[in-house]
């Protein structure tokens, strides 16, 4: 399933808010050196619960708009 994801890198506190397919991810690190897309990995598989290889970057990847792509068998299984 894709998502849409607003990133929000260098904030105080790492959060997911969800709203349909759009997906909003405050992450602390900063985004430099892919840093920041590689926190917004961690919390999305924190907040799913599937493992962070399920998770892919499909565009967007020096943006702050990004497409992800997570299994569906992930999130129902």
């Amino acid at each position: 399933m894709k998502f849409f994801v607003s990133v929000k890198p260098g904030a105080k506190a790492e959060k997911v808010t969800a709203s349909g397919t759009n997906l909003s991810v405050s992450v602390k690190a900063p985004p430099r050196e892919g840093k920041a897309n590689e926190a917004v990995i961690a919390s999305l598989a924190a907040h799913f619960k599937v493992a962070q290889s399920a998770i892919s970057i499909i565009s967007g990847h020096a943006a702050r708009e990004k497409v992800v792509e997570i299994p569906i068998a992930g999130l129902f299984g």
